[in-house]
């Protein structure tokens, strides 16, 4: 793989296993695990994050639940297609390279993502009923073998405002975290289904200059 796509997605977390692996998918003879991290926040509160890694990275018998993992990858999306043939967004971390000990690193930023990619929908700017400027931005980040991650993100205050005047195809870089939320989804039958959510919650953010010029520049020509 190419470092470049390395650079567009980068995502370190540092927490606690909080389930044990289950089995994800197989390709060319190799597995692939899900397991759930137990990530802290600064306000004494927690994220619970998807991880995904090959069987070729670590040793399953090493990923056990109440251990504390260090995790560098990617927050990669992928489309998941149910028995109705209708498909969600699911997303995960792609481990890159996994560390497993029984001591917290207190030194390490526990939850940290950088992303640089182009905003594939108009940013939803709002405000909550407390008067708190949000806006929701999906960024396409390219991944090699023309593939690209949809990344969910949530800008707020003085980012909002500034990302509710961004446009489709805009190329953008962004701080932040990984951040995990529960939210209630009424089904057609009238029902009640809790779901979990996962998104960057954006610390910074910048308009890549360069590349919107050349952009410009192709759709002039």
């Amino acid at each position: 793989m190419s470092g470049s796509f390395m650079e567009n997605n980068s995502a370190n977390l540092s927490g606690v296993i909080y389930s044990e692996p289950s089995f994800s998918h197989e390709i060319y003879g190799e597995g692939f695990y899900l397991v759930t991290v137990k990530v802290p926040r600064l306000s004494d509160t927690y994220d619970f994050i998807p991880v995904m890694f090959s069987e070729r990275l670590i040793p399953l018998d090493e990923i056990r639940e109440g251990r504390t993992i260090v995790i560098d990858g990617q927050f990669r999306s992928y489309n998941n297609y149910n028995s109705s043939s209708k498909h969600k967004l699911m997303l995960t971390v792609f481990a890159r390279d996994i560390v497993v000990s029984d001591s917290i690193d207190e030194t390490r930023v526990p939850n940290s993502i950088f992303l640089n990619g182009f905003i594939c929908k108009k940013p939803i700017y709002r405000t909550t009923p407390f008067g708190r400027e949000i806006s929701d931005i999906l960024l396409a980040v390219n991944r090699a073998y023309n593939k690209s991650d949809y990344i969910p993100c949530i800008a707020w205050g003085r980012n909002a405002r500034f990302a509710s005047h961004l446009e489709i195809g805009d190329n953008i870089r962004i701080w932040g975290r990984i951040q995990s939320r529960q939210y209630q989804k009424k089904l057609p039958d009238g029902t009640v289904e809790e779901r979990t959510a996962y998104e960057v919650s954006i610390s910074k953010m910048e308009v890549s200059k360069v590349n919107n010029a050349v952009n410009k520049q192709e759709e002039s020509g």
